[in-house]
């Protein structure tokens, strides 16, 4: 799996994790979804992996994916940052698969 992270998306994602030590996951969440092709892809930034998560090496550090939930996703992924909706994006080279992905800090207790 390829991530690609714009410099737009680096510098919004260096602002959000402001130093804190965790990981940072593209979650794909099926929670209050209904099933599991339903799910909505954020980035989570967490304390501790879980034993299914996979690291994917980007251009501006690491981002662990689910391995059971990589099949929701493309081969090829772009993040991105969007000023005038104020969120990240989820890209592919065909599609949006999240067109207002949000950032949601896990480490806080």
């Amino acid at each position: 799996m390829n991530i690609v992270i714009t410099e737009e998306a680096a510098r919004k994602i260096k602002e959000r994790v402001n130093g804190k030590n965790g990981f940072l996951k593209l979650k794909y969440d099926i929670d209050g979804c209904g099933c599991v092709v339903s799910g909505v892809t954020a980035l989570w930034l967490v304390s501790e992996l879980d034993e299914d998560d996979r690291e994917v090496k980007t251009s501006v550090g690491s981002i662990y994916i689910e391995k059971s939930k990589e099949v929701f996703l493309d081969e090829n992924l772009k993040i991105d940052f969007t000023e005038k909706a104020n969120c990240f994006q989820l890209k592919t080279p065909n599609e949006y698969l999240n067109p207002r992905m949000s950032f949601f800090d896990k480490t806080v207790g």
